[in-house]
C-alpha cells in the first residue's frame, strides 16, 4: 500500500514536472518569427492589444497563452510604443523583452543647408513612414540637420522638433554675437545668414560673405543679390534659367537690387554656420565679389578691382566656350 502510494506520488511529480517544462517552453522556446519581423507597438497600448497584434500578424500562436505566460514568467514592467525589430524564432520571452526594454527603430530624414521651407515641407509629405498633413513652415523657421522619427509618428511633430532646434540655435548663437554687428535682432540675424547660405557654397568663404554684407548694410548700399530676385517667384526653389532684365528691376519685399537693406523675411533656412557667420563676420572692407571660377568667389574692396575680377571671370568663361 505504502509503495502503491510512493508510485502515485513520483508519477505526480514527473507529471507536474512534465506540465511545468512544457509550459516553460512555450514562454523560452521559438515562437512563430521565420525571419527578422518589425513589430509597431501603438502609443497607449495594452499588453493585453499587443498580444492581440501578435497573434493577428501571426508572431505569436495564441494570445491567451502569450498573456497567461508573461503574467507567471515574465515581468512586469511597462511595454514601450514605436517600432520594433523582432530576431527570427524569437521566444515569447524575447518578444516581452524586446518591447519592454529594447531600443526603438528610428529612422531619419534630411533637411539640408538652403532648403526653403516649401520644399521641407515637400520633403517631409514624401515620406511615407510619417503620418498626416504638415503646412508650409515659415521660411527660416526650421534648422537644416538630420532629425530621426518613428515610423507613424506625424509629420507635424517632426517639423515642431526642426522648428525648435532652430530657436535653440538662434537663442545660443545670438548671446555669443561679436560687438558691433550688422544686425539689430536675432530675425534680421536669420535674413541675412540666408542670403550667405544662398550665395556661397563654400563653408571657408561664410565670414567672409557675411563680412561683405553687414559692410552693404552700414553703408545703406543695395545688397544685390540674386537670390532674392529669384525668392519671390518660385519660393526658393531653382529658377531653372537665366534671370531675366523684367526681374532684376522687379519692386517687390525681397528684390535687394531694387530696395535697400534686408529683404523683409528670410529666403530659406539657413544652417548653423550661416547664423555664425553672420552674427561673427570676416572683418573686411569688401564690397563686391564675383565668381572666381574655382567655386568660390573674388572679393573686391572699390569697383575698380571688382571690375577687374569681373573680367578675369568673364575672360574664363569665354576660355570654357561658355559665352
Amino acid at each position: 500500500m505504502i509503495r502503491r502510494g510512493y508510485l502515485a506520488l513520483v508519477a505526480f511529480a514527473v507529471l507536474a514536472f512534465l506540465g511545468v517544462a512544457i509550459f516553460a517552453s512555450g514562454w523560452y522556446g521559438a515562437a512563430k518569427i521565420e525571419k527578422e519581423t518589425s513589430f509597431i507597438v501603438p502609443s497607449g497600448s495594452s499588453l493585453t492589444s499587443v498580444a492581440g497584434k501578435l497573434e493577428s500578424e501571426g508572431l505569436i500562436a495564441s494570445a491567451d497563452s502569450f498573456l497567461l505566460r508573461a503574467k507567471i514568467l515574465g515581468s512586469s514592467a511597462p511595454i514601450k510604443a514605436g517600432e520594433f525589430m523582432l530576431p527570427a524564432g524569437a521566444s515569447g520571452a524575447t518578444i516581452l523583452s524586446t518591447l519592454q526594454g529594447g531600443d526603438v527603430i528610428r529612422r531619419n530624414v534630411t533637411i539640408p543647408e538652403g532648403m526653403p521651407s516649401i520644399m521641407v515641407q515637400e520633403r517631409l509629405m514624401a515620406e511615407p513612414l510619417l503620418t498626416g498633413d504638415v503646412a508650409i513652415p515659415d521660411e527660416g523657421s526650421v534648422l537644416p540637420d538630420t532629425y530621426d522619427f518613428e515610423r507613424g509618428e506625424s509629420r507635424k511633430a517632426v517639423m515642431l522638433r526642426m522648428q525648435a532646434a532652430m530657436d535653440e540655435t538662434i537663442k545660443e548663437l545670438w548671446g555669443k554675437r561679436a560687438p558691433g554687428i550688422a544686425v539689430a535682432t536675432p530675425r534680421e540675424a536669420v535674413i541675412l545668414a540666408s542670403i550667405v547660405e544662398k550665395e556661397t557654397g563654400v563653408a571657408t568663404e561664410r565670414r567672409m560673405v557675411a563680412g561683405l554684407y553687414s559692410n552693404r548694410v552700414r553703408q545703406g548700399m543695395l545688397l544685390q543679390a540674386d537670390p532674392t530676385i529669384i525668392y519671390p517667384i518660385t519660393k526658393g526653389k531653382p529658377l531653372g534659367r537665366r534671370i531675366l532684365q523684367s526681374e532684376i528691376s522687379a519692386q517687390n519685399g525681397y528684390n535687394t537690387y531694387t530696395r535697400v537693406g534686408l529683404p523683409i523675411g528670410p529666403i530659406t533656412n539657413p544652417g548653423r554656420e550661416s547664423i555664425a557667420a553672420v552674427l561673427n563676420p570676416a572683418k573686411t572692407g569688401a564690397l563686391f565679389m564675383v565668381a572666381d571660377g574655382k567655386g568660390g568667389h573674388a572679393f573686391a574692396d572699390t569697383l575698380g578691382q571688382h571690375n577687374a575680377n569681373v573680367e578675369k571671370w568673364y575672360n574664363l568663361r569665354r576660355a570654357r566656350g561658355e559665352m
